[in-house]
């Protein structure tokens, strides 16, 4: 059974962009990056996903629950984060997370004290009082305060400083050693590389690409630095396989998704000085799918 499916999940605001045909699943136990930039649609998607709001057309399940028909029995079982986090501003942090807590069962103090010493929360401070990045601490603990079986992090790491940013990955790693499945989303591609299995990347509301974070980045993709020698000035590389490149003086840089047997079979006879053959980071690949 997948975690999560989504089947041409749709979402239309009449004139105003949405989603459309959506279409990808989620295995058990996997984290999952969603990445695009923003108003690309990845919180329409989840809010749908959610049943925040109703889709327009297509289908999705959530551990084998229909998103509409069983939205109660789902969102036992989900932790979710939202971008921007809004609460009670006169309660403490404390009390706001019990009460939240009470939805689901017995309220584990132990757990959540554990989870605010580890983000460095006082749960004694009203909501009033936080900063943004504290109020993130608070939705962070509330999402994970029950055990869900499924965490939905929306943007989880604005407004969290590197050090809080670290513990946060800490946690979660623990959390998916633990069985945890993980729905990433986010316009931050290194922390998508650090963490996530695979990735699904949406534009402009459309699905662009699913694939696995070892495949974009490696077995498909290589950043290739070529540096010819002065007597190769009117070189030229004619070679399938170049998604993009670059030429400055006597060097080309390129994306390259071809057969590296190929490319060293066209520079056997190419005056080098040097040749340097990476994996790009996800960033990279990212934006040549983006202007593609």
């Amino acid at each position: 059974m997948k975690a999560v499916e989504l089947r041409r999940l749709t979402k239309n605001y009449g004139k105003v962009r949405g989603i459309r045909d959506i279409t990808f699943s989620i295995e058990e136990g996997e984290v999952f990056g969603f990445i695009g930039p923003n108003g690309a649609g990845k919180s329409t998607t989840i809010r749908t996903l959610l049943n925040f709001i109703h889709p327009t057309s297509g289908e999705a399940f959530i551990f084998g629950k229909d998103i509409v028909r069983d939205t109660l029995e789902i969102r036992r079982m989900v932790g979710y984060l939202p971008a921007e986090v809004h609460y009670y501003d006169d309660m403490k942090a404390g009390d706001l997370l019990r009460y939240s807590a009470g939805f689901y069962g017995p309220v584990d103090e132990t757990r959540m004290k554990v989870l605010a010493e580890r983000m460095n929360l006082d749960l004694r401070r009203k909501i009033e009082g936080l900063s943004f990045g504290n109020r993130k601490k608070v939705g962070i603990i509330q999402a994970l305060l029950h055990r869900p079986r499924l965490l939905i992090l929306d943007e989880p790491t604005g407004g969290l400083d590197p050090l809080m940013q670290h513990t946060f990955f800490e946690i979660l790693s623990e959390e998916r050693d633990n069985g945890t499945t993980i729905f990433f989303s986010s316009h931050i591609l290194s922390e998508v590389q650090k963490i996530c299995d695979r990735v699904a990347i949406i534009r402009e509301g459309e699905l662009v690409q699913v694939e696995t974070v070892s495949n974009l980045t490696g077995n498909r993709f290589k950043n290739v630095t070529i540096v010819l020698d002065a007597t190769a000035k009117d070189y030229e590389l004619h070679l399938s396989g170049i998604i993009h490149h670059e030429r400055s003086g006597h060097e080309y840089k390129l994306l390259y998704n071809g057969d590296i047997k190929d490319l060293l079979q066209e520079l056997r006879h190419v005056p080098l000085v040097d040749l340097r053959i990476e994996e790009p980071s996800l960033e990279e690949v990212f934006i040549h799918y983006y202007e593609r």
